[in-house]
């Protein structure tokens, strides 16, 4: 039987929404243009750049796609105001036309170092001068973040999450967080050095709060609102939220302290992850009152609890039992068994096994994305190994693998197999102190393409060719230019001749680009002017081919400045005008085996499949081979990706 109560004082509330359309629609996507941000096409590259563009008088909304934005302390140029909250919205799945669907990262972690848990830094600006020694800048406030709402983020790397700090600005205040996972190294999410408003309280919906420390002011939601008594109605409301901390789920005021707030939580799992016996290093509480008891007054509906104790006091450890309380409906509390539970709480004597759902965002699928339907889930194909190319030759998959050490070594150690794939047998071996090679066949004969190792760097693009992969004959195809190397290389079919694409890294533009070359037999090559892809970005790793008048080029995109790397792709009609698909990446490392990388990617279709290899690993020691398979044919996989608005790229 369930222990039901209802409680006098349990006040109702609901949160603001805006009255009308967003006068203002902006967006943001490292595809867009970084101009006016009007459209996806001219989408501002950083979240600060539309916030910078935030017009006075409320009702603007900006749309952010999917991807990893590492950036920190963000602030917005203007309030929304009583009806026409601004808003920040992640297209999360993609119903906003970013052509993509998946997590909106803000990271403001160093990108090099990792985790920036310091004083004052976080993905929202907030800061105290005269904190430390070291914090002497001037003071700045959360408060302009008033009258916004914020949705379907995923904020994380500093010390404090969605935190709004409004230090020496005490005025009333109002936010709405709706959808998202908040992690800090102090705070999960909360408030600070404000005030609330009646009709138009602080609120946290359906998010997962998460702080990871147990020393200092530390919670996954932390309230401190300054009224000077016990206001009748909620200053902050949480519904639906997962609130998890090492030391208490949510702690109200401060030390030397002596302000109320009161806070009111419907359906949510709160975790204080210490259960410690009393003898040794127990919490204070999954529920907090750092000053003393009487500063806090919570409203619990349909809550679970679980921890060392429900409610504490750090300074005045006598005052917890003071904490208000109003309790509603099916209020669970499961905790150390020598501790007590208040009156109107269900103790539970057995784990709730319901508690770990709502930890984190519900997992992507198993295979890789694509517009039409993802693969099946990728398989392993081979270790220790970074280039391979699939071809269909005599009715059968080969593949192509470039066997050579990860750096240096002597041209001995570098050499090129072709693999029958059904029977695992190696049918040719040749090219030695070759690599970086992919494969093509024409009218029945096979040619490879590969890059040859000497003086400790690569040079040139050589052809080798044979009709029975037994006898092979070669000769240069592209000879580098003065103060340039080539690396890996593709070529298809064209319109009216073969196309090659090549990677270099000439001087002229940043590191890496692709260019492009023309032969009518194969073997004879000559470079076309003009043609080139990507001297604004890092493109490496290109994979070319043709379906219906377009070329398509899969290449290597880094995610600068993480040193994290991504398959995208691009077409383009005359090889010198490209655009990107809306819908990238086509593949990145997501599983536990792929380290920071989804490289090298090499395509075939094949008995009604479209077959995608690719390389996983961590650029630098170490790299395996994958192979995602997607259901449909190679030209609708090669459409699909340019179902959306596609965004132009040089």
């Amino acid at each position: 039987m369930v222990w039901i109560t209802a409680v006098l004082g349990f006040a109702t509330s609901s949160a603001p929404q805006p009255e009308s359309p967003p006068r203002l629609v902006l967006y943001v996507s490292k595809l867009g243009d970084n101009t006016t941000g009007r459209s996806w096409r001219s989408a501002f590259r950083t979240i600060q750049a539309a916030l910078d563009a935030v017009p006075p008088n409320g009702g603007c909304r900006i749309i952010v796609r999917p991807d990893t934005y590492m950036e920190a302390n963000l602030f917005p140029a203007h309030p929304g105001r009583e009806g026409a909250y601004n808003e920040l919205i992640g297209d999360t799945s993609g119903s906003y036309g970013g052509g993509r669907v998946g997590q909106v990262v803000l990271d403001c972690g160093d990108p090099e170092r990792g985790f920036k848990s310091y004083d004052w830094w976080g993905s929202l600006r907030a800061y105290k001068k005269g904190w430390s020694a070291e914090h002497a800048g001037e003071t700045f406030s959360a408060i302009g973040w008033d009258r916004w709402r914020f949705k379907n983020l995923y904020v994380t790397g500093g010390d404090g999450g969605l935190m709004f700090d409004c230090t020496d600005r005490v005025e009333p205040f109002s936010v709405v967080v709706e959808n998202c996972v908040s992690i800090g190294r102090a705070f999960g999410g909360g408030v600070a050095s404000c005030l609330s408003r009646p009709d138009e309280p602080i609120t946290f919906r359906g998010c997962t709060l998460l702080a990871l420390d147990w020393w200092g002011d530390t919670a996954a939601a932390y309230v401190r609102v300054e009224n000077t008594a016990m206001p009748d109605r909620p200053d902050v409301v949480f519904e639906d939220c997962t609130m998890i901390s090492p030391q208490c789920a949510l702690k109200a005021g401060n030390y030397g302290y002596h302000t109320c707030s009161r806070v009111q939580l419907r359906r949510c799992k709160l975790f204080a992850l210490n259960f410690s016996q009393p003898a040794g290093t127990p919490t204070d509480g999954i529920i907090q009152s750092v000053q003393h008891g009487k500063y806090l007054h919570v409203e619990l509906e349909d809550c679970l609890l679980a921890g060392y104790k429900v409610f504490g006091s750090a300074v005045s450890k006598e005052s917890a039992d003071q904490i208000g309380r109003s309790l509603r409906g099916n209020v669970r509390a499961y905790v150390q068994f020598q501790q007590e539970v208040p009156p109107g709480m269900l103790r539970l004597g057995h784990w709730p096994l319901d508690a770990l759902t709502g930890w984190a965002p519900p997992p992507r699928n198993a295979g890789q994305r694509h517009p039409l339907g993802e693969s099946e889930p990728p398989r392993f194909i081979r270790k220790d190994m970074c280039e391979v190319s699939p071809i269909k030759w005599n009715g059968k998959l080969y593949l192509l693998e470039c066997h050579r050490p990860a750096s240096g070594g002597t041209q001995a150690d570098y050499r090129l197999v072709i693999r029958d794939v059904a029977a695992g047998a190696e049918v040719a071996s040749f090219g030695q102190g070759y690599s970086l090679a992919s494969a093509f066949v024409w009218n029945g004969r096979v040619y490879v393409y590969a890059s040859r190792f000497e003086d400790n760097n690569w040079n040139d693009v050589t052809v080798f060719w044979s009709n029975d992969l037994r006898k092979w004959e070669q000769r240069l195809a592209i000879r580098q230019e003065p103060n340039e190397h080539l690396f890996n290389s593709s070529v298809c079919r064209g319109s009216g001749h073969f196309v090659m694409a090549y990677e270099t890294n000439d001087p002229r533009w940043p590191a890496f680009t692709i260019k492009f070359a023309v032969s009518h037999d194969l073997v004879n090559w000559t470079t076309v002017p003009g043609a080139l892809l990507g001297t604004d970005r890092y493109a490496a790793c290109p994979c070319v081919r043709y379906s219906s008048g377009w070329y398509y080029v899969l290449y290597l995109e880094q995610r600068s400045p993480r040193w994290y790397f991504e398959t995208w792709i691009a077409r383009s009609r005359d090889l010198k005008h490209w655009e990107l698909s809306s819908a990238n990446p086509v593949l990145e490392p997501f599983e536990m085996d792929d380290g920071i990388n989804a490289s090298d990617p090499d395509i075939v279709e094949f008995e009604g499949k479209t077959m995608l290899y690719y390389a996983v690993g961590d650029q630098r020691t170490w790299m395996n081979i994958k192979r995602a398979d997607y259901p449909m044919g190679l030209r609708r996989w090669l459409e699909g990706w340019f179902r959306s608005e596609p965004v132009a790229t040089r």
